[in-house]
């Protein structure tokens, strides 16, 4: 009787003391802003680590001894929503504090920004979680289990760790090997922070998703009324949400590359494609393709198609171009000569926007083909030569010469074959569809490449394969591939 009441009160010290950590947590940071101490910087970082082991174990803990309740599930959902609460605002207004601080970047710049974003998406997603869940079980429905929100709460406590101990970092610290440790994490280089922040703002993206497959039909239910105009319109927010994600991708490629920070810019690019993939996908799954019963003929061009094309100009046309225009000079104009770098970007940015008319008008489209080179494809095959030209200089400058005509070349090139229509290159998701192994181990060998010197190499190698899948791919018949894409 006494051990059960002993480990029932660790499990609510467990539970319901990490709100008590975490505004500890501010206080700290209210008194680093305000004193600068070091001795307070280790103690906040101390108190989220110390809350982050609490979140880590507490389930195991009740599991273990078996001490489940009605109302834990309850109480770790509210623990977890104050947490959050109180420790993300600090950090938001912690990251703005160290941009005041200094004298900073404009890529330190943009990633105050994309914290305060994160930092919003986090709370809006808790907020938006919790009505979905209470409106849906106040209709009858079942609530979710423990793991359908496990990523997510896994991954939330390290990723403000990390943020809050960046955010509030005194370089002028003691030297003992505690503040040593801690420092390690607050001098992260900004190319880590973006992707830590870039995969948790896509886990809580997913998590709303997955919110939104669970509970979404009787929250549309009720919402429209039968209505399903109105409910298709709902829908369409999340494709469409998507598809500009892809052009602000674009962009934010372009604002890299004028930082001549390249492989950041071809990170941005290759999210831009994926964003791209995943606005039809959800499109696709939310039926948002399929005609409404007794509705009248759709016609070809729709907001959606339009919102997607001009995503796509964006991304793969108009900036891969703009980035080609500004490699160019960056690495040593005086080298060039005559060639027109200007002309060979418009003329590849206008083939792109060509290809685009002709897909979006195309009245017989081949299911699972793409007729011509696909613009995104296009634009990671002229943007991998640029990533490992601006490396040139420092690792191989013995071969400047080469690259930077094959650059050029490879800009003619892709402006060409985007445009021969019968080529028919195979769509990447019926090639993925067809050979799962494939995909894991390409997905495998570019994500081990990141962190590695070789990404414009690998990325050039993976499209020069997808250039010439044509001699491969002619054997398969369109009614095959039609079935598979039905599928």
């Amino acid at each position: 009787m006494m051990s059960t009441q002993l480990t029932a009160k660790a499990t609510a010290v467990l539970v319901y003391g990490r709100p008590v950590l975490s505004f500890g947590g501010m206080v700290c940071a209210l008194a680093v802003m305000w004193g600068r101490d070091p001795y307070v910087y280790t103690l906040g970082v101390s108190f989220l680590i110390v809350s982050m082991v609490f979140d880590l174990i507490d389930g195991w803990f009740a599991a273990r001894y078996r001490l489940q309740t009605s109302l834990a599930p309850l109480a770790d959902r509210i623990m977890d929503k104050l947490v959050y609460s109180i420790i993300f605002p600090v950090i938001a207004v912690g990251t703005m504090w160290r941009l005041m601080d200094t004298q900073p970047s404009r890529g330190q710049m943009l990633h105050g920004i994309f914290v305060l974003v994160l930092c919003v998406t986090v709370l809006i997603r808790d907020n938006f979680a919790a009505f979905m869940r209470g409106f849906s079980i106040r209709q009858g429905s079942e609530p979710e289990s423990i793991e359908f929100t496990r990523l997510r709460t896994i991954v939330a406590a390290p990723v403000s760790l990390v943020l809050y101990a960046y955010a509030f970092h005194l370089p002028e610290g003691p030297s003992n090997w505690v503040y040593q440790g801690i420092s390690r994490i607050g001098t992260l280089p900004l190319r880590s922070l973006f992707i830590i922040e870039i995969l948790f703002l896509i886990i809580n993206f997913g998590s709303i998703a997955g919110y939104c497959r669970k509970y979404g039909e009787a929250c549309l239910d009720e919402l429209c009324l039968g209505d399903r105009v109105l409910r298709r319109k709902i829908l369409s927010v999340f494709p469409n949400a998507l598809t500009v994600m892809n052009a602000m991708m674009g962009l934010m490629g372009v604002f890299f590359a004028y930082q001549g920070r390249f492989r950041e810019m071809y990170f941005m690019i290759i999210g831009a494609a994926t964003f791209d993939k995943l606005d039809g996908a959800v499109a696709r799954r939310l039926g948002l393709t399929e005609p409404l019963p007794d509705a009248p003929p759709r016609k070809k061009i729709s907001l959606g198609n339009l919102m997607d094309d001009f995503a796509d100009a964006v991304s793969f046309c108009i900036a891969p171009a703009w980035i080609f225009y500004i490699a160019m000079p960056n690495f040593g104009s005086n080298m060039f000569g005559p060639l027109p770098v200007g002309w060979i970007a418009f003329a590849y940015a206008l083939s792109g926007l060509v290809r685009l008319t002709y897909f979006t008008l195309d009245k017989h489209p081949i299911p699972g083909f793409f007729k011509g080179f696909p613009t995104p494809a296009a634009a990671l095959l002229v943007l991998s030569p640029i990533v490992i030209y601006s490396q040139a200089f420092e690792s191989f400058p013995s071969y400047i010469g080469f690259l930077r005509y094959f650059s050029v070349g490879a800009m003619v090139f892709s402006a060409i074959i985007m445009n021969l229509y019968p080529i028919h290159f195979i769509h990447v998701g019926r090639a993925m569809s067809r050979n799962p192994w494939w995909s894991r181990l390409a997905g495998l060998i570019f994500v081990f490449c990141v962190f590695t010197p070789y990404l414009g190499q690998v990325s050039l190698g993976f499209m020069m394969v997808y250039v010439l899948s044509p001699l491969i791919t002619w054997r398969i018949h369109p009614e095959e591939a039609a079935r598979e894409n039905s599928n």
